[in-house]
Formats: structure tokens, sequence, C-alpha cells
């Protein structure tokens, strides 16, 4: 799974650099998203899923799972910069009324600034 990270402050990015967000990469995908919000004690993350151009359930489960636990620590969250494809599955799942999408890298950090 490739990916990278980068912080602004006290804003950690995740940037995952796959086409497919799915079963194939979801349960490495949770095990990260544990460890940098749980270990590192992140209060604001971003993930940033330009790169993406597809993404099934398993994929959106993680995602869920990257929400549970910073809402479990007060924290907050943005998915930003959805490919037409994967913001339709997060419009039909109704996950924008449980997770904020933004544009953009820049709105989503404008938002937790």
């Amino acid at each position: 799974m490739n990916y990278e990270t980068r912080k602004i402050g006290d804003i950690t990015i995740f940037k995952l650099n796959e086409q497919r967000l799915d079963t194939n990469i979801s349960g490495l995908l949770k095990g990260e998203f544990t460890k940098i919000l749980k270990v590192d004690e992140v209060k604001k993350f971003i993930i940033d899923l330009s790169q993406v151009e597809s993404c099934d359930s398993s994929g959106l489960s993680a995602i869920l799972v990257a929400n549970r636990i910073i809402s479990s620590t007060d924290g907050q969250i943005r998915l930003a910069s959805p490919g037409e494809k994967v913001l339709s599955l997060i419009r039909i799942t109704q996950l924008d009324r449980v997770l904020p999408v933004t544009k953009t890298v820049e709105e989503a950090i404008e938002q937790l600034k």
C-alpha cells in the first residue's frame, strides 16, 4: 500500500496513493489509521482521496474506522478531493452526512484551523 503523511501545524494529512481503495488494502489501511490516530494521538485528520479512482464497501469501512477512532477522542476528520466515482459512492451510502467532504485539501485545512 502506497501512501504519504504530512503535518501542517496540528493537522495530519494522509494521502492514499492508490487507484483502488478496496478489500486488497482495506485491512492495511485500518491498521495504519489505528496507528496514526491512536499512537500519534492525532486530533485533526484529513484523508486525501485525490489519487483514488474507485472504492468499495471495505474501503468505506476503513474510512469509518478512522472516523470512529477520531470521534472517540473528540477529534475532527475530513475527506478531501474524492474523484467523481468515489464521491458518488459516498453520497449513495450517505456517508457525506456523517463525514465532512471537501473539494480540496486546502479547503479541509481551512475548516480544521
